[in-house]
């Protein structure tokens, strides 16, 4: 039973950024996005198909910074990112990458989103209780959209600062869904030295192996069950495709 979503691991995004510069975070992860939409998840309580609340938890041990130079602006570029599922063990349903390029005021605050979202009118966070700001959707493919928001200094010391990130989009049925995601450790990462990519890229193939060795248990354990192959009912995937 293979894995057929991978996780969004910077590894990818390490080896992409030393190529194309800004746009590394979209064509590093084009063939990694995230699982599939909330769809299911039940709305808030008292709130029949009202908003949903979706609490995220990191699927990457801490944050992540790589640095690059991006070859056409001759700049060096910096990102922080992350990768956030609804639980640890369980494919990611959200990636965040912060771009800082040196000698540029403004900052990127990229997204890679769940497909099955309104891309109008675009989608909105904030930090904890603070000031919320707007962002766009630039592009989609079949199991994820990219989202950006250009900001300023003080934004970035706020999400240094802050405990959680709220983020508004809405679904198909036009109800709102608030992503929302734990910033602990961002502003250290984000101040802090970038890591080496090969040493990203070993610690992303042993994250991949070990994912690995989890779908074949689970499909050990399927196959194993009392009439699991019967009326020729095919297991279900590790991970959505």
């Amino acid at each position: 039973m293979p894995i057929s979503t991978k996780r969004l691991g910077a590894a990818a995004l390490a080896a992409g950024l030393m190529l194309t510069g800004v746009d590394a975070f979209a064509q590093a992860q084009k063939q990694t996005p995230p699982a599939q939409p909330p769809a299911q998840q039940q709305p808030a309580a008292g709130q029949p198909g009202g908003p949903l609340r979706v609490e995220l938890q990191p699927t990457q041990g801490e944050w992540t910074k790589i640095c690059g130079k991006d070859q056409a602006a001759n700049k060096e570029i910096c990102y922080t990112t992350r990768d956030f599922g609804t639980a640890a063990d369980q494919p990611p349903v959200l990636a965040l990458a912060v771009y800082d390029v040196k000698g540029d005021d403004q900052r990127i605050v990229r997204l890679l989103l769940p497909v099955a979202l309104m891309l109008r009118p675009g989608f909105r966070f904030s930090v904890d209780k603070g000031a919320t700001q707007e962002g766009n959707f630039e592009i989609c493919f079949p199991n994820g959209c990219f989202a950006e928001s250009k900001v300023k200094g003080p934004t970035i010391d706020q999400m240094k600062k802050g405990t959680t990130l709220n983020i508004s989009v809405k679904n198909q049925a036009n109800n709102e869904v608030t992503f929302t995601i734990p910033m602990a450790g961002f502003g250290k990462s984000f101040d802090g030295a970038a890591m080496d990519p090969k040493v990203l890229e070993e610690q992303q193939k042993r994250l991949e192996q070990e994912l690995q060795k989890r779908a074949e248990e689970q499909r050990k354990t399927l196959e194993a069950q009392p009439g699991a192959a019967a009326g020729g009912a095919s297991a279900p995937s590790a991970a959505p495709k």
